[in-house]
């Protein structure tokens, strides 16, 4: 096989010839073997078009020859129709903050430039890398890959808050016991639950998408540390308009470029709403897990869909894999989140070097939350049954409902008929019926439904009254 001869500030090494990456592609794979992960293609995307609106705003400036502008932007074109896709093999987790993932962009164009029009000296720091440093094209690329991955994610979990708000109205009249620290309180129904769980998805939704506004705002132009060395003032000027002709994104020029090349907080803001969302998902998960326990010896409160056989050993036993499987892609978000929190902190000076942690581990956090989020839609929430007689059945048995006592016979009064009925395993009802506590009729009135949700307004008794 055909070796070539390439040579940087540390020396020289030999490259196969029939690749479109060089010596920083090579060095990067030889100094940073920590995973097999590469570096995730959404920010190689973002990369590519990043130089070709670099190239369109330098042939604009006037600083490149629009001969090389022209093989630079062809180049771009094909790769970003997916071609060559094989060459770009940084590892994800990488030191240098960015620089070995905008190098292995820059010399694949530049070699792919090259093999088109071989007449053309295209140079991958000179040409393809004019007016950038890695520490302005790296992080706009990176904020670009969240952008475009956040439309799928927020599809999903509109779906789902849509889901849980059909299920809170089918189970709207489905009375259940409440409980509090795990133990009985006064009664629910299975529909307040869910839309319960519906309230709090939808302010998921809100944070996430108040957050992802700062992921808009870049410092490309601002080249090294944010002052703009070696760019000219019309590709300062110009550059973000060029790339959102391609993109899209809507992306808006940082006022300050200093700042926003050395303080990494949107990341954080971002980062912390996918771990809101991931921590309302735990909570869901682990109710229906809890609600649907047993079911002959747990709450039985409702069936989730059977997945799969639960058990190597147990015959028939269902176990509730959907909500296991988000809870653990929860989980992970919830880590990737701390791993954010310390990169963003680690920080010094000018810039941070550890935006290929935090890049590579949010955009695997709004991939799990994605995936996490459709699994329990589709394969969970969508067809769970409620087990409307046993919720109702436990309401009735439960001592608790003596709760709407207190204000008619006082707490002290309540609370000696509670622990009666719990010791002789009456229903508080039927206690105050058989011993005339109460009229029956007010007895029915207070333990219906309605008063035991609070549906309807209490009955004015003084305390003590007995009939």
């Amino acid at each position: 096989m055909n070796m070539r001869i390439e040579e940087d500030c540390i020396g020289k090494l030999e490259i196969h010839d029939n690749v479109l990456y060089g010596i920083n592609t090579v060095r990067a794979i030889e100094n940073f073997p920590i995973s097999t992960e590469k570096i995730h293609p959404l920010i190689v995307k973002g990369l590519i078009q990043i130089k070709k609106a670099a190239a369109q705003t330098n042939v604009a400036a006037g600083t490149l020859s629009k001969e090389k502008g022209h093989a630079i932007i062809t180049a771009c074109n094909e790769l970003l129709l997916g071609d060559h896709a094989d060459q770009f093999i940084v590892p994800a987790i990488q030191g240098g903050a960015g620089t070995s993932a905008n190098m292995n962009v820059n010399e694949v164009i530049a070699n792919l430039a090259m093999h088109h029009n071989p007449e053309i000296k295209i140079h991958p720091n000179d040409d393809v890398n004019q007016s950038q440093s890695t520490n302005d094209t790296f992080p706009t690329a990176g904020k670009m890959a969240m952008i475009h991955l956040l439309p799928k994610l927020l599809r999903q979990v509109n779906e789902m808050a849509t889901t849980l708000s059909a299920k809170a109205t089918v189970f709207a009249e489905v009375v259940k016991v409440g409980r509090t620290q795990m133990q009985d309180a006064v009664p629910t129904t299975l529909g307040n639950s869910f839309h319960a769980f519906h309230t709090v998805i939808n302010r998921d939704i809100d944070r996430i998408t108040y957050a992802a506004q700062a992921l808009h705002t870049i410092n490309l132009g601002g080249t090294a540390i944010g002052t703009g060395l070696n760019a000219t003032d019309f590709y300062r000027e110009h550059v973000v308009d060029y790339l959102n002709e391609l993109t899209n994104d809507h992306l808006v020029q940082a006022e300050d470029l200093i700042d926003a090349t050395q303080n990494c907080d949107s990341f954080v803001e971002f980062s912390n709403s996918l771990k809101s969302l991931a921590v309302d998902l735990i909570k869901i998960a682990n109710d229906l897990r809890l609600l649907s326990s047993g079911p002959q010896a747990g709450l039985n409160e409702m069936i989730l869909p059977a997945k799969q056989a639960g058990s190597s050993i147990m015959p028939g036993k269902i176990n509730p894999v959907i909500p296991e499987v988000v809870n653990q892609a929860a989980f992970e978000v919830i880590g990737h989140d701390a791993t954010v929190t310390m990169a963003a902190q680690a920080g010094q000076l000018e810039l941070n070097a550890f935006e290929p942690i935090m890049f590579r581990d949010i955009l695997q956090s709004e991939h799990f939350l994605t995936n996490a989020i459709q699994t329990l839609n589709q394969n969970c929430l969508a067809d769970i049954v409620a087990c409307a007689d046993n919720c109702q059945q436990m309401v009735e048995n439960s001592a608790i409902t003596a709760t709407v006592l207190a204000p008619i016979l006082g707490y002290v009064t309540t609370t000696k008929i509670v622990k009666e009925a719990m010791k002789t395993g009456q229903s508080v009802k039927q206690l105050l019926i058989d011993q005339q506590l109460l009229p029956t009729e007010q007895v029915e009135q207070l333990f219906s439904n309605d008063r035991l949700l609070n549906r309807t307004t209490p009955t004015a008794h003084a305390i003590g009254t007995s009939k």
